[in-house]
C-alpha cells in the first residue's frame, strides 16, 4: 500500500502523528495532498480478473534471503508491476495478516511512503490494465463512497466501495482492496462520514 505526496511533501493524520518522514525534513501536508498507487488486473488473469488492487504478490524463493521476505516481495512486484522506483520508497512497517477467501492466500500489507514519486506506468499488459495514482480526497469524498454487493452462489456480502474519477471515465476500488483501504483510512482517522445504505453491484 504505496502513500505519497502530491505536491512532494509529508502527511500527517488527525492525531498529529506523522505518516511521512520523521526526520523533519519536509513539512507536513494535508491529507487531500496525498495519493496511493493502484492498479487493475488484467482481465484474462485466472484470479481476481479486472479488478483493482494494490501492487504486490506471493513470496518468491530470492526474496527469502532478505531481512524481511514480505517487505522483500512487496518492493519487487511494485517494481515490476509498475515500475516504480524503489529507491524512492520508505517501508513504515506491515499491517497484520488478512486472510484473502476466495483464494486461500494470507495477504500481509506492507505500508509504504512514495518519498520521491517516479513515473509509473502498466509494465505487462498481461498482468494489469491500468496503473494509477488514485488522490486520497477522492477517496475520502462521502459521494465516491457506498457498498459493493457480491454475489456467488446463493451466497450474498457487501464490501466497502469507492468510485472515483480517473481521466475521463471512473474507476470502482472493491472487493479485499476496498476492504484494506476502508480499513486503514477508518484506522489513520482520514474517514470521512459517509452513506453505508449505498449500494452498487460488483463490478464483473
Amino acid at each position: 500500500m504505496l502513500f505519497g505526496p502530491s505536491d512532494g511533501a509529508g502527511i500527517g493524520v488527525s492525531d498529529g502523528a506523522p505518516i511521512g518522514p520523521r526526520d523533519g525534513t519536509r513539512a507536513a501536508a494535508p491529507v487531500a495532498e496525498t495519493d496511493v498507487l493502484i492498479l487493475v488486473r488484467a482481465a484474462t488473469l485466472r484470479q481476481h480478473a479486472g479488478q483493482p488492487a494494490f501492487p504486490g504478490g506471493r513470496v518468491d524463493p530470492e526474496d527469502r534471503a532478505a531481512q524481511d521476505p514480505a517487505v522483500e516481495a512487496a518492493l519487487r512486484e511494485a517494481v515490476e508491476e509498475t515500475g516504480v522506483d524503489r529507491a524512492g520508497i520508505d517501508v513504515l512497517g506491515r499491517l497484520a495478516p488478512v486472510p484473502l477467501p476466495v483464494s486461500g492466500h494470507l495477504v500481509t500489507p506492507v505500508l509504504g511512503w512514495w518519498r520521491e514519486p517516479s513515473p509509473v506506468q502498466v509494465v505487462d499488459d498481461a498482468e494489469s490494465s491500468l496503473v494509477v495514482r488514485v488522490p486520497v480526497r477522492d477517496l475520502l469524498d462521502p459521494s465516491h463512497r457506498h457498498l459493493a454487493t457480491v454475489t456467488r452462489g446463493t451466497a450474498t456480502h457487501h464490501t466497502p466501495a469507492f468510485t472515483v474519477p480517473v481521466g475521463a471515465e471512473s474507476v470502482t476500488i472493491w472487493g479485499f482492496t476496498g476492504i484494506l483501504l476502508d480499513r486503514l483510512l477508518h484506522r489513520l482517522g482520514w474517514e470521512l462520514p459517509w452513506d453505508a445504505t449505498r449500494r452498487i453491484p460488483a463490478p464483473r
